[in-house]
């Protein structure tokens, strides 16, 4: 369900933003590592700092409004 979204806001952004998916079965590290407890879990780092982060599915709209702050 997440990843038309994302793309929906990567088109709309462009290079502002890097759009990274973490297949958390895979990297189960990574899921230890930032504490990934439901999927999808969002996250938005700027200058390696986590800046927001939700569990759940967002609208593209909002999501783009909400990483707008940010860049």
């Amino acid at each position: 369900m997440m990843p038309p979204i994302l793309k929906q806001v990567k088109d709309a952004l462009g290079d502002k933003v890097t759009i990274i998916k973490i297949d958390i079965d895979k990297n189960p590290s990574a899921a230890d590592a930032y504490k990934v407890q439901s999927v999808p879990t969002l996250m938005i780092f700027k200058n390696s700092e986590t800046k927001w982060r939700q569990s759940g599915v967002i609208q593209a709209n909002q999501l783009q409004q909400i990483i707008q702050q940010f860049v």
